[in-house]
């Protein structure tokens, strides 16, 4: 699509971070929108509304403050590594999901000096499933690693117990979050699941270079 940009990374063999494919007119919104899934991002430099509902997964919503190029993306760390060690499984997986954010608003226009996050999700709705707090892990880990990139956090909902669904606004920085507390089925634990079980199945190899 005109003014945006996206591509698929290389460090991971198997399992990739994508260009998220749905695109739809919000009708209730009256605006244009991209629907982020697990393993997801989008970035764009154009007025639209950026969606994503999130259990145990976080997203990062970064934009440039100063021409409004911005997007999202929605990962979880795979399990059985330290998000703390930088040799780990699951701080390179992290870390390749957020510079291939960080990437590709570069590409667009973006500068680093002005970039802002905004950071959803991480609620305990795994729980039962694992044998850790996979939500309180992504939330410890995104929160650590816009830190240490000097990334300005200016917003942020993480943890508790329920989903969300975030709706992102990078032309504005505005941000909707609404917390769902009456889920009536499993789509969105069932889609996590499915989403764990391939980053497990991975081979996290690699890392992704910056573009500067």
């Amino acid at each position: 699509m005109p003014g945006d940009n996206a591509a698929k990374g290389s460090a991971l063999s198997d399992f990739e971070e994508v260009l998220a494919p749905t695109h739809y007119f919000d009708r209730n919104f009256q605006i244009e929108a991209a629907k982020i899934l697990p393993g997801e991002y989008y970035v764009t430099a154009r007025d639209m509304m950026l969606v994503t509902t999130l259990g145990s997964c976080v997203s990062a919503c970064i934009r440039d403050t100063g021409n409004g190029i911005g997007g999202m993306n929605h990962f979880m760390l795979p399990e059985g590594g330290d998000p703390h060690n930088p040799l780990s499984s699951s701080a390179r997986y992290g870390g390749y999901a957020m510079e291939v954010l960080l990437n590709q608003l570069l590409k667009l226009g973006a500068s680093r000096t002005r970039m802002e996050a905004k950071v959803f999700g991480g609620g305990a709705v795994l729980r039962g499933f694992t044998t850790v707090n996979v939500g309180e892990l992504n939330s410890e880990f995104v929160l650590d690693y816009l830190k240490r990139e000097r990334i300005k956090l200016v917003a942020s909902d993480l943890r508790d117990l329920y989903p969300r669904k975030v709706y992102y606004f990078p032309a504005t920085g505005r941000v909707m979050v609404k917390k769902l507390k009456q889920v009536h089925n499993n789509t969105i634990v069932e889609r996590e699941k499915d989403y764990g079980a391939r980053l497990k199945k991975s081979d996290l190899a690699g890392d992704v270079e910056l573009f500067t």
